[in-house]
């Protein structure tokens, strides 16, 4: 019996994937198969060569100041990621830039979207890098990528969770993770009293790009947002992505559910804040323990 992994978009809410995967093989559970949109196609490539110790390290690691060196006022408009820092990050952490999908020990497909047509890709031989780099093209951070003649985007905007893909790759079981299942409920509240043990920002140019970090990363319906309070671009963004990504993943879902459906609760955790990998994935390995005996009922089963 073949396992598909299926590892959904949800960007800062990705570092969820490394609790589910450990918690999983912790349970015996080692999937054959590996297919990733967005966030999840950067953490199933640090899985499939062997590198997922070395980037929870790193992630682990992350403060708000290191989050605002990734990110770069330009003048082109496509896009706020310092691609040179970013790239020297996937090398280090992720996968090396000279390997090739066709040489993973586990079957992997990174799933991206045309910028022409629209349509769907399944990134599934070529430089591991080069795939990773088109799965995670979220508009508005990346620029779009060009990758095997076409333009390319964030897989998460035509197939946020791809349990399709595994399955056409030869998947018996399909285990899929859903990080935006409750992105449209209510945020819960920050205390008063973490807001006072924040750390101070830093001043000037540097102060400034936190600030831009964090006015980011909490833009999935802020607790300052009231009924008179017009949202900003940044909000507006990450609550449109929110939005499009939910609605797509439960269409799919309905159509093409998977055998087991790891869903965490993320609602929290906002779009950049990368910086709370501690907490994401934690969840992820505490819905997996929520699920052990249904995932070992059905794994035994087949």
């Amino acid at each position: 019996m073949k396992i598909g992994l299926a590892l959904g978009s949800g960007s800062s809410r990705g570092w969820a994937h490394i609790g589910v995967i450990k918690a999983l093989e912790a349970h015996g559970v080692r999937p054959d198969i590996v297919c990733g949109a967005s966030i999840g196609s950067l953490v199933g490539a640090a899985y499939a060569f062997g590198n997922l110790n070395r980037l929870e390290e790193w992630v682990l690691s992350l403060r708000k100041v290191e989050i605002a060196k990734f990110l770069r006022i330009n003048r082109s408009l496509n896009g706020f990621i310092d691609q040179r820092r970013f790239h020297d990050f996937l090398h280090r952490y992720v996968v090396d830039g000279a390997a090739r999908i066709e040489d993973s020990p586990v079957i992997y497909a990174a799933v991206a979207t045309e910028l022409e047509s629209g349509r769907e890709r399944w990134l599934t031989e070529g430089s591991v890098q080069d795939a990773v780099w088109s799965s995670i093209a979220l508009p508005g951070l990346f620029p779009a990528i060009k990758y095997q003649e076409r333009w390319l985007l964030d897989g998460g905007l035509v197939n946020p969770v791809p349990i399709s893909v595994c399955r056409a790759l030869g998947a018996d079981l399909v285990i899929a993770v859903n990080l935006n299942g409750d992105l449209l409920s209510k945020r819960v509240a920050r205390s008063a009293e973490a807001a006072e043990k924040a750390p101070q920002e830093e001043s000037g140019f540097a102060g400034l790009i936190s600030s831009f970090v964090a006015e980011y990363g909490t833009a999935v319906f802020p607790e300052r947002n009231t009924a008179d309070t017009v949202p900003n671009i940044f909000e507006a963004i990450a609550g449109s992505i929110n939005i499009t990504q939910d609605r797509i993943t439960r269409s799919r879902m309905a159509g093409d559910p998977p055998d087991i459906l790891i869903a965490p609760k993320l609602s929290d955790i906002g779009l950049m804040e990368f910086h709370r990998a501690r907490e994401a994935i934690e969840e992820g390995r505490r819905c997996v323990e929520r699920l052990s005996a249904e995932i070992e009922y059905l794994i035994n089963c087949n």
